[in-house]
């Protein structure tokens, strides 16, 4: 009978390229992990890696069982790290989902006066809803709806997607031009400017590029940072343009740092939802942690 740590040192070789890797990051020997491996090629009748003098190299059929194997392994121990006895008696810990701008402009902060322990997990929406009807997370912030029988969503703000810069950003020209209602020299003058976008998601920019011009951006930024936070902070520096949520702008808003230099002829707006399985046994973490959102947001 195949035994289930097998797999797991399986994937540990197969992602640290070597025997003594996989022993580090599973806190086991060598010699064990020389064992496991063993163990399973002479289960699955067939060699998963090829030995080097520096590293392991997998098989093609290696890399046909680790791919077959990871989405389940994953959510296994994702489970073991959920449901682990916490050290702390009688300390529930819940999970939450949303996305990392989200997290840094409200939550963060309040981390340490919870009286509860906390999982943040940031990723795309589609899986946060699947992992909370599945029950690895208790609460998302989402602007996304699912069709997941069991789950609930509670509308609580509505964002708006804008078009800001920086404050030194020279806009005269471009405040003419919307005033004209000419669109093609928008179009034009807007090319021109210096663009900042993130890494990870261009979905503010193309949905404001396709709602006010009937098309996708034909063009790509010209910075390209880590996260919306890090474009608050270059635009703070300096000039250049962006696509962003008003309410994640709003200390720089506010300081004076950037400005809003147009809403669109159409503005577009998410409303933003608690996420939550209709039947929980976290209530009273929830409703704690909504009213922190209530109070940052609303």
């Amino acid at each position: 009978m195949v035994n289930l740590e097998w797999f797991r040192t399986f994937k540990a070789i197969y992602e640290t390229g070597t025997l003594t890797g996989a022993a580090e990051a599973l806190y086991i020997s060598q010699p064990g992990v020389s064992l496991h491996l063993s163990s399973l090629e002479s289960y699955v009748g067939y060699k998963l890696f090829d030995r080097t003098s520096r590293r392991m190299i997998s098989t093609e059929r290696g890399k046909v069982l680790y791919n077959y194997i990871l989405e389940s392994l994953t959510k296994l121990e994702e489970a073991e790290r959920h449901f682990h006895k916490s050290v702390e008696k009688d300390i529930p810990t819940i999970s939450i989902g949303m996305c990392f701008e989200t997290f840094q402009f409200t939550l963060e902060s309040y981390l340490p006066t919870l009286p509860f322990n906390v999982i943040i997990k940031f990723g795309e929406y589609p899986q946060m809803l699947n992992d909370l009807d599945s029950g690895i997370l208790d609460l998302i912030i989402t602007p996304q709806k699912g069709d997941y029988k069991g789950l609930s969503y509670e509308p609580f703000f509505k964002e708006k997607i804008v078009l800001v810069c920086g404050a030194k950003t020279v806009t005269g020209d471009f405040e003419n031009l919307t005033k004209a209602k000419d669109i093609n020299g928008q179009l034009d003058w807007l090319k021109q400017q210096t663009w900042y976008g993130t890494t990870g998601d261009m979905e503010h920019q193309r949905r404001f590029w396709h709602n006010n011009f009937g098309k996708r951006p034909d063009f790509k930024p010209n910075y390209i940072v880590p996260n919306l936070c890090s474009i608050l902070r270059c635009l703070s520096a300096g000039n250049g343009i962006a696509v962003m949520p008003d309410f994640l702008s709003k200390q720089e808003l506010d300081q004076g740092s950037i400005k809003v230099l147009w809403e669109g002829n159409d503005p577009i707006e998410n409303t933003l939802y608690f996420g939550t399985r209709k039947k929980t046994i976290y209530e009273e973490q929830i409703k704690t942690i909504k009213e922190i959102f209530l109070k940052e947001m609303v």
